[in-house]
């Protein structure tokens, strides 16, 4: 018998103060049992990041992901189910990258270990050719102390501002600093 997903209830309060977005979400993410909680974590930082609310499009939303071929982690699409935004998490190989670049208007891919710099030095030759993709990185360290605010049941403020993140949660506190690659 296959082992179920584990729901997750998240409530979160953005203030994006770099983007002048200032928003409340009541989430349910659905933990993949080969998925870890850290990998859910940033699937949340990135959602926090990412989420906008604009006129004629629905907002970002979680997928079926990590058991499913032909979805990312996360998209936005407008109405006419146009995809606007695909976030693919980890180190997609070049099928996949091609395959996210046809399909969504923009494409970012989250590295969230260290094995990723390896993926990156690898890579970043041929993301180049692609015109709407954008790597964007966590460190390691970071995304630890945020998988330390996990709970089934969490409420999460995040503020960005000047490009960093604070996560404050009953459990505690941490900050990110996202990193866009191969971006000055």
């Amino acid at each position: 018998m296959a082992t179920k997903a584990t729901v997750y209830k998240a409530s979160l309060q953005v203030s994006d103060m770099d983007r002048n977005h200032y928003q409340s979400y009541d989430l349910t993410l659905a933990l993949h049992p080969s998925e870890t909680e850290e990998r859910m974590m940033v699937r949340l930082a990135a959602f926090a990041l990412l989420a906008d609310e604009k006129e004629g499009t629905e907002q970002l939303s979680f997928t079926k992901g990590i058991s499913t071929e032909d979805e990312p982690d996360l998209w936005q699409k407008n109405f006419s189910d146009e995809v606007l935004i695909w976030v693919e998490l980890g180190q997609p190989d070049e099928k996949r990258l091609r395959k996210a670049c046809g399909r969504g208007q923009q494409v970012i891919v989250v590295n969230y270990n260290d094995k990723s710099d390896i993926w990156w030095e690898q890579n970043k030759g041929k993301t180049s050719r692609f015109n709407n993709l954008r790597i964007l990185k966590f460190a390691e360290s970071e995304v630890q102390k945020l998988s330390a605010l996990c709970a089934r049941s969490m409420q999460l403020n995040v503020t960005i501002q000047d490009s960093e993140m604070w996560v404050s949660s009953e459990r505690g506190e941490c900050s990110l600093t996202p990193i866009w690659r191969g971006e000055h």
